[in-house]
Order: structure tokens, then sequence, then C-alpha cells
């Protein structure tokens, strides 16, 4: 009786409902059978559609219908699992093993059924939890086509936080990927470049036709390039009607018209992180490791001045808090320094939040998701990013600064120069022709 009990606590995990068919109920066996092999069935056919098309299932699975569904069928096998457990520990006739073998086949059981329904009934939990954020952050809406093979996002980090008032960009960047081999190509903008052109059809643009603030000046007290998101957006509202419908701000959406006319690029989409929530992102990832090039101060005050400590030379693993002052840190630094920080800190982040990192701390980085992300990211292309962002990854990322030591000064900006720097950055490798 000890060697049955063995064998139907097995035969139970194994391929549940076999354990009825054999020695209990056949009904609740066939159906408990029938339920194992159809998921058995289902995970076998979605490995098959992952390894040929991975957009199509990763599409599947940040869909809300797809998520919901995805709860649905863990919470069912949840259940399942749990009623087919209980009846077999009723079937293995535990007061007939032997008295030493009974303690150890019940604790086995118990472990075995918390281990397999807590795992079903946790992935259904993650499941609704995942459709609730990524509804939260990403808008519905069409997907835009990648536009000369490359999709092109705007990147604002806005300084809002507790001891601050509103919000303005003080990190700008335009992350251009391509669609095919994901190769991602970060363009760092100077938030006080001047001049900045907007992109035709601009409405901001119609105001300043030979740059931004470049003839009788503009509408706030400096006329840099992240000054059009506080002009926009407290100024001249009207003129982006549509912007808060459409996912989107007045200050937004300037912004990007100003990226474009930049870079000379057509910009699909915008993410714009807040500084504060990017500093609980990080923490609800446990920290992020940087390579520290220079000394940098964190500093006591906002007013950048007062140093608390230096960051040393070095290998660094830092928590929320010290991430986010490694990357806005400006005493005894430039702009330039911060960018090249900040776009350090972007790749380590990306490099970092692995798919097994990011679900095993789901809760926590949903939650700070939430707070830290505004897109116009339609959730039906996530599935596409997705996938397009595991061949990221695998990749180096090239940086494109708009820095003074790439020849672009930033109070007299060369807008041709910059555009054809750019071009030439996003131009693919030259194939070697083949000897003949």
């Amino acid at each position: 009786m000890t060697t049955r009990a063995w064998w139907l606590v097995v035969l139970n995990f194994v391929l549940p409902g076999s354990a009825q068919v054999l020695a209990g109920n056949r009904r609740l066996g066939r159906f408990g059978l029938g339920a194992t092999l159809t998921l058995i069935t289902a995970a076998i056919i979605a490995g098959a559609v992952y390894l040929l098309w991975p957009a199509v299932v990763l599409t599947v699975f940040t869909s809300t219908i797809g998520l919901w569904a995805a709860a649905a069928v863990l919470a069912f096998y949840a259940v399942t699992w749990l009623v087919l457990t209980l009846n077999t520990l009723s079937l293995i006739r535990l007061g007939r093993a032997a008295p030493g073998a009974r303690p150890v086949i019940a604790a086995f059981s118990t472990a075995l059924m918390v281990v397999v329904c807590g795992t079903a009934g946790y992935g259904a939990f993650v499941a609704t939890s995942a459709s609730e954020f990524l509804s939260s952050v990403f808008v519905a809406g069409p997907s835009e086509p990648p536009v000369d093979g490359r999709y092109n996002i705007l990147l604002l980090g806005g300084d809002a936080g507790a001891d601050r008032e509103g919000l303005r960009p003080d990190s700008l960047s335009v992350v251009s990927i391509d669609a095919t081999t994901g190769q991602a190509t970060t363009i760092s903008l100077p938030r006080n470049l001047e001049d900045a052109p907007f992109s035709a059809g601009s409405s901001l643009g119609a105001l300043y036709p030979e740059g931004y603030g470049s003839i009788d000046g503009c509408d706030v007290s400096a006329c840099m390039l992240n000054s059009i998101f506080t002009e926009a957006e407290l100024k001249r509202p009207e003129y982006y009607p549509n912007a808060v419908t459409e996912g989107s701000s007045p200050g937004i959406q300037a912004t990007l018209e100003a990226a474009q006319g930049i870079t000379g690029l057509t910009i699909q989409y915008f993410v714009l992180i807040d500084m504060q929530g990017f500093s609980d992102l990080i923490d609800a990832l446990g920290g992020v490791d940087i390579d520290v090039h220079n000394r940098v101060p964190v500093h006591t005050d906002e007013t950048f001045t007062k140093v608390l400590f230096w960051f040393e030379p070095g290998m660094q693993h830092m928590d929320g808090y010290h991430a986010l002052w490694f990357a806005r840190s400006r005493h005894g630094t430039s702009d330039y320094d911060r960018m090249q920080r900040q776009t350090q800190m972007q790749e380590a982040l990306l490099a970092q939040a692995s798919p097994a990192n990011v679900l095993t701390k789901f809760q926590g980085v949903a939650a700070a998701g939430s707070r830290v992300v505004k897109t116009d990211v339609p959730q039906g292309m996530l599935g596409y990013f997705v996938n397009l962002a595991s061949k990221t990854k695998e990749l180096p990322v090239i940086s494109v600064p708009l820095i003074p030591e790439n020849g672009v000064d930033p109070e007299n900006p060369d807008y041709s120069a910059i555009q054809a720097m750019i071009a030439a950055a996003l131009a693919p490798a030259p194939t070697a022709t083949p000897a003949p």
C-alpha cells in the first residue's frame, strides 16, 4: 500500500487525472486527463508558433483579451488540480501505508499541491494585474508603420518630483530602432539647443518659422529646446486642441515636432518618463549596476551645489535614489556629461531588465511603471516591440550625442550638418562585395 500510495501521488503530479482513471472515479479521471492533455497540446502549439512567429504570441499575451483569457485558463487549472490532488489523497489510503511513510507522503503531496496550484493561481493574478497595468499605461489606437525601415521614439525625462512644481523635460533623446534587426541608435538632444526648427505642418512652428525664438524671442524666459514644452503646455495649449484626447499633451506634441525638425526623422511615438517614478522603477527591479567613469556628486538640495558624497569610479550597484542622482547630477559637470550618464543609465536598464527579473518582481514593477510612464504607443504594438527589444538587447546601442565634441554648437547649431550626422549614423553598414 505504501508503494501504491507513492505511485498515485507521482501519477497525479506527472499526468493529473491518471490516478483517478487507474484507482478511482474514472469519470473525474477522464475529465482531468482531458484537461491536462488539452493544456499540454495548447502549450506545444503556442511554443511552436513562438519559435516561428514570436510577435504573434507576444501580441496575444500583451492584449487585454489575451491576458484575461490566460487568467481564466490558469484559474480553471488551479481549481482542477486542487480537486484532483485532494481526491488522490483520499485514494492513497494513508492509514494502510507504513507508519513511517505516512507523514512523508502527506507532506510531499501537500507540497506538490501548493506548488502547482499556487503557481497557477499566482499566474492568473499576474495576468489580470498585467492587463490593468498595460491598459493604464498604453493607449488604444492604430499602429504606425516604420518609416524608412525604422521606428523613431521620442524619449523625455521629466523632472517632476516631490520637491518640484510642474514638469520640464530634463532629458531629451530620440531612439531610432531598425524595424528588422532591432539595432537601436540613441540621439541625445541637448536641452539648451537654440533656434530649434519644427517639422512641416507644426502648429508652434507656424509661429516660429525661422526656428524657436530666433526672431523676436519666445514667450518664456529662455528660448531653448526644453522651453518648447513649457511654452506649449502653459502659454499656447490652444495650438494643440486634440493633444490630450489623443493621449499626448500640448507640450509633448510641440517638443516632438521640434525633435523631428532637428533630426529630420519622422517620430511615430513618444515615451515620457517621470524622474521620481524612474527611481521607484529601479528600486522595483532590485537596483542597477553602473560603471562610473568619473567622480559624480550626490547633492543635498535642489540647487545642486552642496555635495553630500561622491560616486567614485568603478562598478557601482545603485538603488533608485542614487541612480536618479547619478543621472541628474550637475555640480562640477556639464549638461553634456549628464546626457552621457543618462544614456548609460538607459542602456544599463535595457540590459538588466530581463523578462525573468520583471516577472519575479512584477507587482513592484507594475506599481512603479504606472507612475513612471506616459506614452502614446498603442497596446496592440506591444507584442511587436517586445519581440524587437529581444533583438535590441543582443546588439550594442549606437550613441549619437549632439554635443560640442561632435561639432554641435548649441548656441548656433548647424541643423543641416546635424541631420547629415544622424543620417550617416543610421545608414546601413556596407556589405562586403564578394571576390570575383
